[in-house]
């Protein structure tokens, strides 16, 4: 089952797996809706504008001003949320800031674990980075093996490269 909208109706909008060429004229940058899926439950989502690279799950920090995204990566400042598509450079789709997302880590991730930046533009580890941490984010499955995708419990989370103990 697909992600339903459930705080739009279902008519004249972007699906929530859908990435568009053009910005779609029911939403605005920085919209937010929730939506309901039946594995995953309920979640909220932004429309925001891609960037290269991105793949579908994808971390990124957002801009409220422009709507445009940036891959996650060390030192990063800002929101957090998960691209619900391969929304690329010059396209427009929703990404994921609250519930239960499916998001690209590395090779291996831990159920449980607090959630770390990585080297790797868009990807996220269980392994502590000083400064690195993504609040408001935990690994909710352990990876299938060399899958690079893990579930995870997100609730609006940020990075803020502050250093805390682990």
């Amino acid at each position: 089952m697909a992600w339903e909208i459930n705080s739009l109706g279902n008519i004249g909008h972007q699906p929530i797996a859908n990435t568009e060429t053009a910005q779609h004229d029911a939403h605005d940058l920085g919209q937010i809706v929730q939506a309901r899926h039946d594995d995953y439950g309920a979640g909220e989502f932004i429309y925001l504008q891609g960037v290269a690279s991105t793949i579908l799950g994808s971390w990124v920090t957002y801009n409220m001003d422009d709507g445009s995204t940036a891959l996650l990566a060390a030192n990063a400042i800002g929101p957090v949320a998960v691209a619900m598509s391969a929304n690329v450079a010059n396209q427009f789709g929703w990404y994921q800031i609250s519930g239960k997302a499916v998001g690209a880590c590395l090779t291996q991730f831990a159920d449980n674990a607090q959630v770390w930046i990585t080297a790797t533009g868009g990807k996220v580890d269980d392994a502590s980075v000083a400064g690195d941490l993504v609040n408001n984010a935990k690994g909710a499955s352990a990876t299938v093996a060399d899958s690079g995708v893990a579930d995870f419990e997100i609730a609006r989370p940020f990075v803020d490269n502050i250093s805390s103990a682990t």
